[in-house]
């Protein structure tokens, strides 16, 4: 029993953190279940429960923040429209994994620390990308988020920030929306595939924690934190992000 409510308040703390800065919390999930009782089940278990629970963050995070006018169609609509077909392409193909994941933590690793190095020093003058630009890096993320299996607002946020498409809080409501899209994209392939299927009773529990922690974070973050802090905790959910595949990777070694 100890260890069932261990697990729920780390879900919750999770889902408080990624919420803040518009994320679900697919890679935090993961890391928590694959390192529970509930590891025997494997990925094809344990994905479609985290995307579940991700999809009911990232919709408090694009609501919140939604609602207090930060979210931008115009700006994340060329992104998705790429993201989509090419996260599937991404699903299909084989990867080298601890390859991978090694280029991947320290790419992750690498935004943080730019994201706490960098200044605010042009204030607020925020220039989006071209149409091309969008489409290119949409069609990319889409192809990585789906060889990693997330939603891919780790990857797009921290590209908005970092050349200043975007401020942090309209990359938290538009990020949102892109985890939103490609989480109901991973779960249709997964279950048309036949290789997905959820245990109501757990799934229940964990929304329970999720929407709790959920609730929490996305209205500190909206309504309350400023773009400086956003800043300092997204640098915080790609340092999670990271510590997540160096787990994954570990676990190969025998």
């Amino acid at each position: 029993m100890d260890l069932q409510i261990e697990l729920l308040f780390s879900l919750a703390v999770i889902a408080a953190l990624y919420g803040s800065v518009g994320h679900g919390g697919a890679s935090g999930y993961l890391a928590v279940l694959s390192l529970s009782i509930f590891a025997f089940h494997g990925a094809i278990w344990l994905k479609p429960h985290a995307l579940c629970l991700n999809l009911m963050v990232a919709s408090m995070g694009l609501y919140y923040y939604g609602r207090q006018g930060f979210f931008s169609m115009k700006l994340i609509l060329p992104f998705i429209l790429t993201s989509i077909p090419f996260a599937y392409v991404g699903g299909y193909l084989p990867i080298i994994d601890w390859l991978f994941d090694i280029a991947l933590s320290l790419t992750l690793l690498w935004a943080a620390l730019r994201l706490v190095m960098s200044s605010n020093a042009d204030g607020n003058i925020y220039n989006p990308p071209s149409l091309r630009i969008s489409l290119a890096i949409g069609a990319g993320l889409g192809f990585v988020s789906g060889l990693v299996g997330v939603g891919g607002g780790i990857f797009l946020s921290p590209l908005l920030v970092l050349n200043r498409w975007a401020s942090p809080k309209t990359t938290a409501a538009v990020s949102a929306f892109f985890i939103i899209v490609n989480s109901i994209a991973g779960l249709a392939g997964a279950f048309s595939s036949g290789q997905a299927e959820l245990d109501s009773d757990l799934i229940i529990q964990f929304s329970i924690a999720v929407l709790i922690g959920g609730f929490m974070g996305t209205r500190f973050g909206a309504n309350h934190a400023s773009d400086q802090t956003i800043r300092r905790l997204l640098a915080i959910v790609l340092v999670v992000a990271a510590v997540r595949r160096v787990l994954g990777l570990m676990e190969l070694w025998p």
